[in-house]
């Protein structure tokens, strides 16, 4: 497993918000609440109940998080709940109970849920994501319309390992209801076999007032947290009706160690936990090699100055190290690697304090001089034969001087290297390719870390290092009886760190076995470890009878769990047939397991809105029809809206990249052509009612979309107000105010009433259209229209336009950072086709899924109509008509 890492944050964040209805002006009205309680309702919507439950049995966590809504409004509002939680953890189950009927999420392959979620997109309902959100989390989200008087359930269960950092376990719950909630708590109970020690918790939030409401009991095998505050311990101030709940509440424990090891049996599957103690730590041999191209300049180089100035303050006078540097050119420090004396230590520190930035990347010429330099020290002999050796390599861009094909350096470094030590890659910043640097570093034993460019870049790396400062063994191994063991995770480990743990998981051919022997072999600072350890299941029955209180079986679902994030590892550096076997067997475990895992998705159902036209509120019938939440990673997708504003994803980033064009109404520009399959799109540009004296830039806006499709003889017209389809000769119109499913040889066609409209035509792209409007009376803005693509790498290869040159992969990367013109938006200088542009941090409107408020999506703004991204000038994608 990957034991080495920082422990997982989970995030609570929940808020209400009031639905638009049908396009209008909505108003937000204050609600009337019983005697003193006006204060708990936000915007119509009352959070009545919040807990969140976590049980942890053996490092494995089983937390789940309920919240309890009522709308006190007089129409219906939409709530969303929203959760942040560590990326390392796996969602096993989401239900919503409405007015007392539970509707619970099953887990299901991606691509069968993505085509049941494209399905309920379609039809314009509500969704809900799992997608990449902080450093360590992924926010999952999802919304549901509560009726009037109405009252909504949610509850989230996910499960974990905790890893353990530094001799302890932490749990974060990160909480932030946002307004005042009647009856909140956060529980975590604790059984530990082995017995628990230093169990402690707190919070950023936490005052000296609520210090005593943090009630903690221990006793042997069990610990107990809550915390569980008043209305009135809540409020900022006496008659505040603001929450003080806003930042991290930690628990964390370690547990009672008289042996190096700790194997429980339970079921047919074991568990086993090794972390010795007391061991001498063993000198080691670290290469730090430095990027110090000119993308380092400014204050990512300044922050690296200052990591390293720290971390030289740390290594201790057995250790060795030296520094090597790589731009266009690269330098060592010395030729060889160096103890790590006073004097050495000061003449470190110069070095340090002069590093500058110079040329391009050459990361190949930097790594290969780092092993050159670590294999003769150690053919040599000039580092002690019992020590561990690593490589630390940090770099902010892409390799462009020397070797620069990432898979030639993969292949390079993997040969040289031989398995010999771990490669530790960070990636400083978003402008690196950090699937490679993951690669690469996997590939030779050691782990990829991303170092966010944030003002504590600095202590990311040094965090990093004293994670690998202390090594006490290398060469681990753990050997289990073949004949008696399958399915076993990773058993071998090139390091072992002080203050963490190894984990390894497995079970029993035959599950009535109830014994294990484990031969443990490692290299120590003195001498080998070598010893055999053994468990009879028996020994530890009264201990886990009592440990039914927390949850089943925790070590089966802990093996699968393990298993799981070991598979999906491995994937990373495979290829061909043995990706496919992986993909496969991390597949079906998933499956089995009931985890939301890269490969799977869960689909929720719940009833779907529905009109009575008679005006009385009654039950429907007939069962009501059912729509699905999608809870998977982020869908990557290109779009145009606005005023026009362009989106352009790039998910190897993780960002995306946008640009405005500003250009006359009338004027039809070319957004997709595709000659291999016949697909062209086309947008007109409309403006408002008036000319703004005070604007240097008129806003225009797409009033008109045309899309066809040359070999189907097929085209579609939509405006605000129509949808026209001309199929041959033959037209068809609707409006939105129809509510359509069509159907015909290669094309579907589906208009929801008074939102948006998905089409797909033959094997190509499918297109989401969404309507704007505005209040009819509006002196100046227009209804308008918003393009989405989706699956738009099902159009050739030979796709151009404005949007479509984008459906192929495109990469970028951002140098110098600097202040704007406006401070919340920084400037920046990007590479991209090998040309610099000057461009602005900032935000633009998704209007997918709320086509009145919209989504904020950071990007990098591109100025003067895309100038340097797009290919040529915008006047080149000016075309006389829309077909």
């Amino acid at each position: 497993m990957r034991w080495l890492g920082r422990p997982g944050r989970a995030q609570l964040l929940y808020r209400a918000i009031l639905s638009p209805l049908d396009g209008a002006e909505t108003w937000f009205k204050s609600s009337r609440k019983r005697n003193a309680d006006n204060d708990l309702v936000v915007n119509g919507i009352e959070i009545y109940s919040m807990k969140i439950d976590s049980k942890v049995t053996s490092r494995f966590a089983h937390n789940v998080i309920t919240s309890r809504a009522v709308n006190r409004g007089n129409v219906h509002k939409e709530v969303f709940f929203d959760v942040e939680l560590p990326k390392t953890a796996f969602i096993t189950n989401f239900s919503m109970t409405i007015d007392g009927v539970t509707y619970p999420g099953t887990i299901k392959e991606k691509e069968v849920a993505k085509k049941q979620y494209e399905k309920a997109v379609s039809k314009g309902q509500t969704a809900g994501l799992v997608k990449a959100s902080g450093r360590k989390t992924e926010k999952f989200s999802v919304s549901v319309n509560v009726e009037a008087a109405s009252k909504v359930t949610f509850e989230l269960t996910y499960e974990e390992l905790l890893k353990r950092q530094f001799g302890k376990y932490e749990m974060f719950i990160k909480v932030k209801p946002k307004q005042l909630v009647k009856d909140f708590e956060i529980e975590v109970n604790i059984f530990e076999p082995q017995g628990i020690t230093d169990l402690e918790a707190e919070g950023t939030f936490i005052t000296n007032d609520l210090q005593n409401i943090i009630k903690k009991t221990l006793s042997e095998e069990k610990g107990h947290i809550s915390f569980k505050p008043t209305l009135d311990q809540q409020r900022t101030c006496a008659n505040c009706s603001q929450s003080v709940l806003d930042g991290d509440f930690t628990v964390r424990y370690d547990v009672k160690r008289t042996t190096p090891d700790n194997l429980q049996i339970v079921n047919g599957y074991f568990v086993h936990f090794f972390a010795p103690t007391n061991l001498p730590k063993l000198p080691k041999n670290v290469i730090f090699v430095i990027d110090i191209s000119g993308s380092m300049s400014g204050r990512e180089i300044e922050q690296t100055r200052e990591a390293l100035l720290k971390i030289l303050d740390d290594i201790k006078e057995d250790d060795f190290f030296n520094f090597i540097l790589f731009g266009s050119e690269v330098h060592t420090w010395k030729d060889t690697l160096i103890k790590a004396t006073p004097e050495n230590l000061d003449e470190a520190r110069k070095f340090v304090r002069g590093i500058d930035t110079q040329g391009m990347t050459n990361l190949h010429g930097g790594i290969m001089r780092g092993i050159d330099m670590l294999n003769a020290a150690h053919e040599g002999n000039l580092v002690p034969k019992r020590s561990a050796s690593i490589i630390i390599m940090l770099t902010d861009g892409q390799p462009n001087v020397g070797i620069s094909n990432t898979q030639d350096i993969e292949a390079h470094v993997k040969k040289a290297i031989e398995g010999k030590y771990p490669l530790y890659n960070l990636g400083f910043g978003y402008g690196v390719d950090y699937s490679f640097l993951e690669k690469m570093a996997l590939e030779n034993k050691g782990l990829a870390r991303r170092i966010y460019p944030d003002s504590d870049a600095a202590l990311q790396l040094q965090g990093f290092y004293d994670e690998v400062s202390n090594p006490m063994l290398t060469d681990v191994e753990l050997n289990y009886p073949e004949n008696e063991i399958s399915d076993l995770t990773k058993n071998s480990f090139k390091h072992f760190y002080d203050g963490s743990e190894i984990v390894v998981a497995g079970r029993f051919i035959d599950n009535n076995q109830n014994s294990l022997t484990v031969d443990v072999r490692g290299e120590g600072a003195n001498d080998a470890l070598s010893y055999t350890t053994q468990q009879d299941a028996e020994q530890r029955a009264k201990a886990f009878q009592e440990q039914e209180y927390i949850f089943g079986d925790y070590i089966e679902r802990l093996w699968a769990y393990l298993t799981i994030e070991q598979l999906l590892e491995k994937r990373i550096a495979a290829t061909g047939e043995e990706k496919e076997n992986l993909t496969a067997e991390a597949l079906a475990l998933s499956l089995k397991y009931k985890f939301v895992t890269p490969l799977t998705s869960m689909v929720v159902t719940k009833p779907e809105d529905y009109d009575n036209q008679d005006g009385v509120a009654d039950k429907p019938t007939e069962a009501p029809q059912l729509h699905y939440l999608y809870l998977a990673r982020p869908t990557w997708y290109t779009s145009v809206d606005g005023d026009p504003h362009f989106i352009i994803s790039v998910p190897q980033k993780e960002d995306a990249i946008c640009f405005n064009i500003n250009e006359n109404p009338g004027a039809v520009l070319n957004l997709i052509n595709d000659p291999v399959t016949g697909i062209t799109v086309n947008g007109e540009l409309i403006g408002d009612k008036r000319a703004n004296s005070d604007a240097k830039i008129q806003n225009t806006y797409f009033g008109k979309i045309g899309i066809a499709n040359k070999h189907l003889d097929l085209k579609l017209t939509v405006t605000p107000e129509k949808i026209t389809i001309q199929n041959g000769n033959e037209k068809t119109g609707f409006t939105w105010l129809d509510s359509v499913t069509l159907q015909q040889e290669g094309l579907t066609l589906i208009i929801n009433r008074k939102k948006n409209l998905v089409l797909s035509m033959g094997s190509g792209a499918s297109f989401v259209i969404v309507l704007h409007q505005v209040w009819k009376k509006h002196p100046l803005h227009q209804d308008f229209l918003g393009l989405y693509t989706l699956e738009s790498e099902k159009l050739s290869e030979q796709t151009h336009g404005l949007l479509g040159q984008f459906f192929h992969p495109i990469d970028f990367t951002i140098l110098e950072i600097h202040p704007g013109s406006d401070p919340k938006k920084p400037d920046a200088t990007m590479i991209v086709k090998n040309k610099e542009l000057t461009v602005t941090r900032g935000w633009q409107k998704d209007y997918r899924r709320d086509p009145k408020h919209g989504i904020d999506i950071p990007c990098w703004f591109v100025h003067n109509n895309g100038a340097g991204l797009i290919d040529g000038v915008h006047t080149d994608y000016i075309v006389s008509s829309l077909f």
